[in-house]
Order: C-alpha cells, then structure tokens, then sequence
C-alpha cells in the first residue's frame, strides 16, 4: 500500500465545496470556550459536506488565529453564523421544521448507535460548553436528547471528539438512505 499525496485525493476546492449538495445536518456550538476545538469543529463539519454552523453564547467567531490553526481553511469553506442566544435559534430552526438533537447526558437519552436520523428530517446538532455541557434550557427544548456511550473513568469527552463521532455516524446513516 501506498499513502496518497494531498494532490491525489480529488478535493473539492472552497469554490465547488459552496456549490455540492450538503448533508443535510447543522450543527450548533453552545458555549464553546476552546478556540482549537471551535476549529477542529469546522474541519470537521467541512469533511462531511455540513450545510452550516452555528456559533452561540461565547463561543468565539472567524477570524482568530487558534480557530485558523485547527480549521486549517475550512472558516473559508462553511457556512457559518454567530447567534447570542443558542435558546433563540433553537426555536427558529424548529420553526423552520427541523429536527433539533442536543448530544448530552440526560434521562432518557437516545444512545447514538440507536439513533436514526431521516434525510427529512434535516438533524440539528447542538453541543456545549467543555465543563457544563447543553445548558438546561436549551435540553429542555430540544426536539431528542443523543448520549454517546461510554464505560471508562471519565464522565465527558472532548467537544470536537464528540462533534467527530456524532457527524460520522448520521454521515453513514444518511448515505445509506440517498
């Protein structure tokens, strides 16, 4: 086996990347602190062809040179939009039909291999804050609550290993339904 240089991949450029079809899926960042994981949150969102990302509360904003460092181009290529209140654009996207999923520890939660998100359904995904997590009120307006299983020792994960995991299994899910 041979590794493939960058030029062998056939990436789309930030122009053609505008114009393709999106995975129909949003995710919002709830009060994110970590410049670097809000970075990796856009490279990720950039590989799997997300329609959007939300920043809420404090989470920091494009241009910022710790976004850039783990972005890595990607605050060129995604859609993205600040929002003060992550409550206020929960109930604009459920308005707007889609279905909103906040990924957190919660009674009652859906374990993420048993989710099974629709094409229709449009998933909004909404991660928090590195210490407290979704806040309360926006769990409680959320359409489902998903948790990630876990059986170590520690009671969370890092928000972009998180953001990785979800995105990848709704990409797997959604592809098998095109």
């Amino acid at each position: 086996m041979r590794k493939l240089k960058n030029e062998e991949l056939s990436r789309l450029d930030t122009e053609a990347f505008k114009k393709a079809e999106k995975m129909p899926v949003t995710i919002v960042l709830d009060n994110i602190r970590s410049l670097n994981n809000i970075g990796s949150v856009f490279r990720t969102a950039d590989a799997f062809l997300i329609e959007k990302i939300y920043l809420c509360g404090i989470t920091a904003t494009p241009p910022h040179k710790d976004i850039r460092k783990t972005a890595l181009g990607a605050t060129e290529s995604m859609a993205w939009e600040y929002r003060e209140s992550t409550l206020q654009l929960v109930a604009e996207l459920k308005e707007q039909g889609r279905k909103v999923f906040a990924v957190e520890q919660a009674e009652g939660a859906t374990q993420m291999q048993d989710l099974q998100p629709k094409r229709s359904d449009h998933c909004v995904f909404i991660f928090g804050n590195e210490v407290k997590g979704v806040a309360q009120e926006v769990v409680d307006q959320s359409d489902e609550v998903i948790e990630i299983p876990q059986f170590g020792t520690k009671h969370s994960l890092n928000i972009s290993v998180s953001v990785g995991m979800v995105i990848w299994d709704s990409w797997s899910k959604l592809q098998s339904q095109k």
